[in-house]
């Protein structure tokens, strides 16, 4: 499968859709992010691919928070 390019106009906006990316990760699997990213880290949950897509954006989030916290 093919994943799409997107290019955000600022890193807000990408964290912004980052962040609705997780939120729905998480409310589909009924936990929190940093939890999820805890238990995959450690070899806690399967590699499917959405679990290595949501670790994927999680990375991104992290790495956004951390450039617009400057």
């Amino acid at each position: 499968m093919r994943k799409q390019q997107v290019q955000y106009k600022s890193s807000l906006d990408a964290l912004i859709a980052v962040a609705k990316r997780l939120s729905l990760y998480e409310s589909q699997h009924n936990m929190d992010s940093e939890d999820f990213f805890d238990r995959y880290s450690k070899g806690q949950l399967s590699d499917e691919a959405i679990f290595i897509d949501w670790a994927n954006d999680y990375r991104h989030y992290l790495g956004l928070r951390q450039v617009s916290n400057g």
